[in-house]
């Protein structure tokens, strides 16, 4: 496993992180994401991200009770905040300092812990103000409870705002958490070029876009039994968009690619994000340890010109660009 350098900071992280979302709590039992977990210890992976709001904060519980003993000095824990947690009233949401000042000692409760290594701004709150929002976070750092600050699926202008108010403050915001994949690479044209000039890393989620880059859905087929697009617990919303039999089709397309390679589809698609030089971590999940085991070997893997050029080919128009669409309007808050 190799590390790389988080931001223009001095913390290393694995380049394959592991991630609970969707899982821990959820899809799978939590002795099978305590054996997820060892899994990716054991390949390697020394840092772990979750969230409050994952399974109304269970997840967060699971992962703390999944690192216990481990030595913490080796470890990267990343957590976030900003969607509802909890009975959901009304301060139980958005990036407030209240909202901020209480979840940060709730999480490290769930996580058994005494600080994160990167806390994380879930998504902009468009209620509060933003130098509210990073005097807090700038309040958590300077208390210990966290050593860094990230956000997630802010656009180049918020970015560039919260990266000025926090060296104001004297902290570092060092990432930006994105989904990004083959087929969903609207962080393209703006927030990587500024994330780039300002030191600041993409961390990103779901490189297999949901699963559908691992080529197990078929055009014109139902899809497998437990797979992501039959979880109604939230999986199936978040896939749906790429399940139209033009996108399948060009995605079968790279078979031969990863076959050349001698690569799975799923360890083609983790490695096309690793080799953009502004990530520095992809995030994995996991329903059972053996996919852990399997995506790793993504890691290291460098992809020539000619390869990613040919993936272009094979893929056309199909991929999303438009930067617009960093973030769904309908996950503001009003």
């Amino acid at each position: 496993m190799e590390h790389r350098h988080l931001g223009r900071s001095g913390l290393k992280i694995s380049e394959l992180i592991y991630g609970n979302w969707l899982t821990h709590a959820s899809q799978v039992e939590d002795e099978r994401a305590r054996a997820c977990v060892r899994a990716a210890l054991d390949a390697g992976i020394s840092t772990f991200d979750t969230a409050d709001t994952y399974a109304n904060t269970a997840a967060e519980v699971v992962l703390g009770e999944a690192l216990k003993g481990e030595r913490r000095e080796s470890l990267e824990i990343f957590t976030k905040v900003y969607f509802p947690t909890g009975p959901q009233g009304h301060n139980d949401t958005g990036l407030s300092r209240k909202h901020i000042r209480e979840s940060i000692d709730a999480s490290l409760t769930r996580l058994q812990t005494d600080y994160v290594d990167l806390y994380q701004a879930h998504r902009y709150d468009y209620a509060t103000p933003l130098e509210e929002t990073m005097q807090a976070f700038a309040d958590v750092v300077h208390s210990g409870k966290a050593l860094y600050i990230g956000v997630s699926e802010w656009n180049a202008d918020q970015i560039r705002a919260g990266h000025q108010l926090a060296r104001e403050l004297g902290i570092q915001l060092v990432s930006n958490q994105p989904q990004y994949s083959m087929l969903w690479r609207v962080i393209e044209e703006r927030v990587v070029p500024t994330s780039r000039e300002l030191g600041v890393s993409q961390v990103v989620w779901s490189p297999v876009a949901q699963g559908i880059l691992t080529g197990k859905y078929a055009p014109g087929t139902p899809a497998p039994e437990g797979s992501r697009a039959r979880d109604e617990k939230g999986g199936a919303d978040m896939i749906k968009r790429f399940l139209d039999d033009p996108v399948l089709e060009a995605v079968q397309g790279l078979a031969p690619i990863a076959e050349e390679l001698g690569l799975s589809m799923a360890q083609l698609a983790v490695a096309w994000v690793l080799s953009n030089d502004n990530v520095a971590g992809a995030i994995i999940g996991a329903s059972r340890p053996e996919q852990i085991t399997e995506n790793v070997k993504a890691a290291g893997i460098t992809l020539d010109g000619d390869v990613t050029a040919r993936i272009d080919e094979v893929l056309g128009d199909i991929p999303e660009t438009d930067p617009a669409k960093t973030v769904s309007p309908a996950q503001r808050l009003a």
